[in-house]
């Protein structure tokens, strides 16, 4: 099978390569006009470059929610006007998130907690004996909930090291299984290097062998449009709170039949049609066969309609437009940290491949959990270290053995000790100019001079010693 780019990366390239497509401004965000203490002396404006975590919300967001909130009700069945305008909301922000993801008509559209709780859901309705292939690079929401059922088989494959590699390595595995239901579970955009994944590709040789998979799109939709039809994926996954809607909402959304055959996700009310005793005293139920089947109890509906408002938004933006602006920003900091030599980017797929706005970085001679302190206590600057919940990942990229302990939070090592943890730097719709500017010369100082202030570990976290 011959390996194309895929249309995500080519997507990404040709708005870099393509002078025509004009870079929009930020996005209006909810808290670009914060200012927080510097352990200096003074106040600086925060610049909030932890994205990939969670992104802050959008202005329209925020805006619609406030419209929104004093005619709040609960869904579905309610006699009352707010009952009934908030049931039609709920329901048309489903709609909203099919055309966002560009759903085929027969898929569904299920409302969940975040894209953990979508793979687990997932997880949960795969048939009986489902072999499961993931790459060991796969955030823990996409590698881990496939363990949680001893009647699943999960096959871990080694990190590829091109997207060629990676199909290939599909491929081969794929050939060996023995028949059943599969499931390939891949992300589109990495959370540690923000590389994009072949995802069309890997789609076609899944399903080539018979088997299903599903794009873990927590860090692809912020950043890059995501259509199912186009790529061909039978189901994706993706958060609110990463898609400028952190209201506690999270969406599985495709195929129907896995879905509508198994039994509910969780069992209450919303999710049955009908309830009624039995002679032996016992109870018949009958579950809804439609997305609620696994939306039991009260939904959030302040959650939902956050996530359909920053759909409309987004694409109301334009994301040729914001890709050619995040380009820029991506190569601003790219360009920057390749100044200084003590810096190792983490990369996968080489220093070229097309990514999303999402770095990780090493500095020699630094602890990577004091370097993000002193970003943060001396310049203003939030990024995040450790291993990001990917830590087979991180840890190839390290090149660790498999027992060298790692810490996700500040590790009890010294300021100046190497440990097992890297540094990351996101940013997306909503990111200004001067905040990656700010972070590059930073960057530059404190491997220059050095931090200006002494740090300690205090409750697993790198701070500031004040004494």
């Amino acid at each position: 099978m011959s390996v194309r780019p895929s249309a995500l990366a080519t997507a990404s390239a040709s708005a870099s390569a393509d002078s025509s497509v004009a870079a929009c401004e930020p996005l209006p965000v909810l808290g670009s006009d914060v200012l927080v203490p510097l352990v200096t002396g003074g106040e600086v404006t925060y610049a909030a470059l932890d994205y990939a975590a969670s992104a802050p919300a959008l202005r329209r967001v925020w805006d619609d929610i406030a419209a929104y909130a004093p005619y709040y009700g609960s869904v579905h069945r309610g006699a009352g006007y707010l009952s009934q305008l908030s049931t039609d909301l709920f329901e048309n922000s489903r709609k909203d998130v099919a055309a966002f993801l560009g759903c085929r008509e027969d898929d569904q559209v299920v409302f969940t907690r975040s894209t953990t709780d979508s793979l687990n859901l997932l997880a949960a309705v795969a048939p009986r004996g489902t072999e499961v292939f993931v790459f060991e690079t796969e955030h823990h929401a996409s590698l881990l909930p496939w363990e949680q059922r001893a009647d699943l088989t999960v096959r871990y494959l080694s990190a590829p090291r091109s997207p060629r590699q990676a199909v290939e390595t599909l491929e081969r595995a794929l050939a060996g299984r023995a028949g059943g239901p599969a499931l390939v579970c891949v992300t589109g955009a990495s959370n540690v290097t923000g590389e994009l994944w072949p995802v069309r590709e890997l789609a076609a040789a899944a399903h080539a062998h018979g088997a299903r998979i599903v794009l873990d799109a927590a860090q692809l939709a912020p950043h890059h449009p995501v259509d199912i039809a186009e790529a061909d994926v039978d189901w994706v996954a993706f958060s609110g709170h990463k898609l400028y809607a952190p209201f506690g909402a999270g969406v599985l959304a495709g195929r129907a039949d896995w879905l509508r055959e198994a039994r509910p996700y969780l069992a209450g009310g919303g999710a049955s049609r009908k309830v009624a005793r039995r002679d032996d005293g016992g109870v018949d139920v009958e579950w809804h066969t439609t997305a609620a089947r696994h939306e039991a109890g009260s939904p959030n509906v302040i959650g939902v309609y956050a996530i359909a408002s920053a759909c409309k938004a987004l694409t109301e933006a334009g994301f040729e437009g914001l890709v050619a602006r995040e380009r820029q920003l991506i190569e601003k900091v790219r360009a920057g940290l390749a100044e200084v030599p003590e810096v190792r980017v983490l990369s996968l797929f080489g220093d070229d491949a097309p990514r999303v706005g999402v770095l990780s970085f090493v500095v020699e001679g630094w602890n990577s959990s004091h370097f993000a302190a002193a970003l943060s206590a001396e310049y203003g600057i939030g990024v995040r270290d450790g291993l990001f919940c990917a830590h087979p990942l991180v840890r190839t990229l390290l090149d660790s053995e498999p027992d060298e302990p790692g810490e996700c939070g500040a590790p009890e090592a010294a300021p100046g000790e190497r440990a097992l943890n890297a540094i990351r730097v996101s940013f997306g719709a909503g990111t200004p100019d001067e905040h990656v500017e700010r972070f590059v010369g930073a960057v530059k100082e404190l491997v220059r001079d050095g931090a200006r202030w002494s740090y300690r570990t205090e409750d697993g976290r790198c701070v500031p010693d004040r004494g």
